[in-house]
C-alpha cells in the first residue's frame, strides 16, 4: 500500500487517567488502532472508538513480553497499512520509555509521527506525596535515574560517586529491586545516612503508598509496610518535606468499581470523584438499538391514539428522540400527550429536549410508576411504552392487571463488550464499592465470573438501586448489598458517602 498512515505517541501519565493530556485523549478517540502497555486505568482503552484495533504489547508479572525491536515492527506494519496509530506508554514516551527507539524505527520507513509527552512518574509520584522535587533554600535541581543496570548504556546509575556528590533531589525510577544496592552505595560514597528519602508505589492510584525514612532506615521502612514496584525511590532534603494535599473528600483513598453503560458510568464516575474517590469505569454494557423500526414508526404516525408516553430510563429518552430527529418528525405530534417517567435522571434528560415530565412516582420504581400512572388515567387514556428488550415485568403486569390499554415497543436492548468484560473482571482487586444500576448488569457481572474472583469480591460492597437489581443480586447469593434510598446516580453517590461515613 502506497499510503502511509500517522503514528502519535502518547504519554498515558503516571496512573489516574484524568492526567492524561487533552491532546493524547483527542488522538484516542480517533485512531483506528491503539498499541499499549501494561497500564494502571483501562478507561484510556475506553476512549478509544468501537471499531478500533487493540494490541498489548507490555510486560506480565514473570513475563519479559515482546522485545522492542518486534514492538517497533507492529508499529510500523500497522502504520503502513495506513492507519491512525496511537502507541499508547505510561507515563512520558521519552523518560525511560524508550520512545526514542520507535521513533528511529518509523523515521527509517519514511513515516509520520508526533510525539505528545506525557507526565512522568518521576514528578507526579513525588507531587502526590506532598514532595516538591525542587524548593528554595532545600533543592535546586532533580536528577532522573534508572534503578535498574541491566541496560548496557545505562552508566549513571552505576556511578554512584557522582550521584552521591549531587546536592539536588535523586529520583530513581525502576529501582525497588535495586533498593538496598542504591542505599547501600550512596553511604558508601559518602551521602549522610540520615539524608531523607522516601518510597511511593503505585502513585497517583487509589492504591499509592508512601514510606519515608532516611538511607540508613528506609530499607527496613518498606519491608515492615510490605511497599512493592511499582515504586519511585526519592533521595534528598526535600524527600523530608510534607506537603500533601490537605483537602482530599468525603471519599478520599476509597476505590470504587462502576459498572452499567459507558453514559451512566461515565456520570456517576464524576460524581463520585468530585468526592475524592479513585473511581474506575468497569462498564462492560453497551446500548444497541433495535432493529425493529416498524412498530415505532407506525406508533409515531398514528401518535393520535396516544395520551402518554412512558419513559422507564434515560437510554429510552435518547433512543426515541433521536429516532423523531433522523425522520424529521415534528414536536408539535406531541400537543395533547403527557409525560410519564421512573425517576429523575429519566425527568432531567427528558427536559433536555424540552418536555416537562407531568408524572414521576415519589419511589423511583417500575412497580411504583405503574401503580402511580394507573390512578391518574382516564377513561379512553392509552399509553405508549418505548423501553429496553428485558425491561421490568412489573410495569406492563400492573398495567394489564389494572386493564390499561397500552403498547409496548422494544427500541434497544444492552448487549456486553465480550473483550471488555475480559478485561474488566480480569483485575477486581481491593474495590471497597461496586456499583449496579440495573439487572443486567448484575447478571452480565455474574453469570461468567469465576470463583477465585468472587471469593475476593467478598470484601467488596456492593451498590446498587432498585428492588429488580436487588433480586438479580440474590439470585447470585450476594447478601451484602447496599440499596440507594433514591433510583438515581445522586441516590448511589449519597449511599456510598452514607456508609463510608459509618
Amino acid at each position: 500500500m502506497d499510503k502511509k498512515g500517522m503514528v502519535y505517541l502518547v504519554g498515558a501519565g503516571p496512573g489516574d487517567p484524568e492526567l492524561l493530556t487533552i491532546k493524547g485523549k483527542a488522538r484516542l478517540k480517533e485512531c483506528e488502532v491503539v498499541i499499549y502497555d501494561r497500564l494502571a486505568s483501562d478507561y484510556l482503552l475506553d476512549l478509544v472508538p468501537g471499531e478500533c484495533e487493540k494490541i498489548y504489547v507490555g510486560k506480565e508479572v514473570g513475563n519479559h513480553g515482546l522485545s522492542q525491536e518486534t514492538i517497533n515492527e507492529i508499529i510500523v506494519k500497522k502504520a503502513l497499512e495506513g492507519k491512525r496509530v496511537v502507541r499508547l506508554k505510561g507515563g512520558d514516551p521519552f523518560v525511560f520509555g524508550r520512545g526514542g527507539e520507535e521513533v528511529l524505527a518509523l523515521q527509517k520507513e519514511g513515516i509520520p509521527y508526533q510525539v505528545i509527552p506525557g507526565i512522568t512518574s518521576a514528578i507526579a509520584a513525588a507531587a502526590y506525596a506532598g514532595i516538591p522535587v525542587t524548593h528554595r533554600g532545600v533543592s535546586r535541581s532533580f536528577h532522573v535515574i534508572a534503578g535498574h543496570t541491566k541496560d548496557w548504556d545505562n552508566q549513571l546509575a552505576d556511578n554512584y560517586e557522582t550521584l552521591a556528590r549531587l546536592e539536588g533531589t535523586l529520583i530513581f525510577l525502576m529501582g525497588m529491586g535495586n533498593l538496598s544496592l542504591i542505599v547501600n552505595e550512596l553511604c558508601r560514597y559518602g551521602k549522610d545516612v540520615n539524608t531523607p528519602v522516601a518510597v511511593v508505589s503505585n502513585a497517583t492510584t487509589a492504591r499509592q503508598k508512601t514510606v519515608k525514612g532516611t538511607l540508613g532506615t528506609i530499607c527496613g521502612a518498606v519491608s515492615v509496610n510490605n511497599i512493592k514496584a511499582p515504586a519511585v525511590i526519592i533521595v534528598g532534603e526535600a524527600a523530608g518535606l510534607e506537603m500533601e494535599n490537605t483537602i482530599k473528600g468525603r471519599l478520599y483513598g476509597k476505590r470504587i468499581g462502576v459498572t452499567g453503560t459507558e453514559k451512566l458510568a461515565g456520570k456517576l464516575s464524576r460524581r463520585l470523584g468530585e468526592h475524592g474517590a479513585y473511581v474506575e469505569n468497569l462498564s462492560f454494557l453497551y446500548v444497541k438499538e433495535a432493529d425493529n423500526r416498524v412498530e415505532l414508526e407506525h406508533a409515531i404516525t398514528n401518535l393520535k391514539e396516544y395520551t402518554w408516553v412512558v419513559f422507564t430510563s434515560t437510554n429510552g429518552v435518547d433512543i426515541f428522540f433521536k429516532y423523531l430527529k433522523e425522520n424529521h418528525i415534528d414536536y408539535r405530534k406531541f400537543c395533547g400527550i403527557s409525560f410519564a417517567v421512573v425517576g429523575s435522571g429519566t425527568r432531567d434528560t427528558l427536559l433536555r429536549y424540552g418536555f416537562i415530565a407531568d408524572y414521576m412516582p415519589e419511589t423511583y420504581t417500575t412497580a411504583a410508576l405503574a401503580n402511580g400512572l394507573a390512578n391518574l388515567l382516564k377513561e379512553g387514556d392509552k399509553v405508549l411504552i418505548p423501553r429496553a428488550l428485558k425491561g421490568s415485568g412489573d410495569l406492563t403486569d400492573i398495567l394489564d392487571a389494572r386493564s390499561v390499554p397500552f403498547t409496548e415497543i422494544k427500541i434497544y436492548t444492552i448487549e456486553i463488550d465480550a473483550e471488555k468484560y475480559k478485561r474488566v473482571t480480569s483485575g477486581l482487586v481491593d474495590y471497597d464499592y461496586i456499583t449496579f444500576a440495573s439487572a443486567s448488569g448484575v447478571e452480565g457481572f455474574y453469570e461468567n465470573l469465576g470463583e477465585e474472583i468472587r471469593t475476593i469480591l467478598k470484601k467488596t460492597r456492593i451498590v446498587c438501586i432498585g428492588d429488580v437489581t436487588v433480586k438479580k443480586l440474590k439470585d447470585y447469593g450476594i447478601r451484602d448489598y447496599i440499596t440507594a434510598g433514591e433510583y438515581s446516580v445522586a441516590g448511589l453517590v449519597e449511599s456510598i458517602l452514607s456508609d463510608a461515613g459509618k
